[in-house]
């Protein structure tokens, strides 16, 4: 379907389809008076702009509760060990058991189920993750679900509008890589902390975990553009070196940078047992 074809669809079928990618009524409500538009860019902007600026949080809440449950043993199998996660590493019984005890006991802390865009990643990063999230106080993890479900929106959308123009849509305005100097390698299963200072006290606002490259692309959604200030990236590290069997003398590594503008970011960071360095990449 192009763009063209989802703004000459019934009122009540373009409703049921916003909703599927979306579960807010609040937030359908609002796309659905910019109807028509007239690239796929224009639906991105508006569909970002009424998720932060109009929805509340029970608005988010509720679209949080149209994502099915995936926390039991059985349907994580499935999903993580089944052929149609080919291009997954299968993931192990142990590994499989410790996500969804954690699932559940996310969703006993927040109330909500654990939410992330869970595209290209494994089982054991998605483990990781929830782990670290899971020390986040109810603020930061709400507003990082939303993010999340960001994402997750506009990879529905792509899905939905398939033979459209997504061309324009850039990588995070934000993006990092991490480079283990010791052994030459990249710093993979690295969990990070995007956050701002707010009222005195540094708030989380995203979260992400390195990849086999070592890189976090997708710290932020699409399109999503940072205000300008100061912010900071806080790397595990001594959960990496320990993984590693290795002492690392730094249980954690935080750099602080200013966003001046909308332009992309990226802040990759070298690291040993011992030290680390890092700076402006591009």
């Amino acid at each position: 379907m192009t763009i063209q074809a989802f703004n000459k669809l019934k009122k009540d079928i373009k409703l049921k389809q916003l909703l599927s990618c979306c579960g807010s009524s609040v937030w359908a409500e609002q796309m659905m008076k910019l109807f028509p538009y007239s690239n796929e860019s224009k639906l991105v902007e508006a569909a970002i702009s009424i998720w932060y600026k109009r929805c509340s949080s029970a608005d988010w809440l509720e679209t949080f509760m149209q994502h099915p449950k995936i926390g039991d043993v059985k349907s994580l199998t499935k999903k993580f060990a089944g052929k149609e996660q080919a291009s997954v590493n299968a993931a192990s019984a142990t590994t499989i058991k410790a996500l969804a005890n954690a699932n559940k006991e996310y969703e006993a802390k927040f109330c909500f189920i654990f939410i992330v865009c869970a595209t290209g990643k494994t089982a054991t990063e998605m483990l990781q993750l929830l782990q670290n999230r899971l020390t986040n106080n109810i603020g930061e993890e709400l507003h990082i679900a939303m993010g999340e479900q960001m994402k997750i929106t506009i990879l529905r959308f792509q899905k939905l509008i398939s033979d459209g123009n997504w061309g324009f849509l850039k990588a995070s305005q934000l993006t990092t890589h991490v480079l283990d100097t010791a052994i030459g390698k990249p710093g993979k299963d690295i969990c990070i902390r995007l956050q701002l200072p707010v009222n005195g006290t540094w708030q989380t606002i995203a979260q992400g975990i390195t990849n086999a490259d070592g890189r976090v692309a997708d710290l932020l959604p699409t399109q999503k553009i940072l205000t300008p200030g100061n912010y900071k990236l806080v790397f595990d590290t001594g959960g990496y070196f320990a993984s590693q069997k290795t002492n690392g003398f730094y249980p954690e590594v935080e750099i602080q940078f200013i966003i001046k503008n909308e332009t992309h970011y990226h802040v990759p960071l070298l690291i040993n047992p011992f030290g680390y360095s890092t700076y402006r990449g591009s």
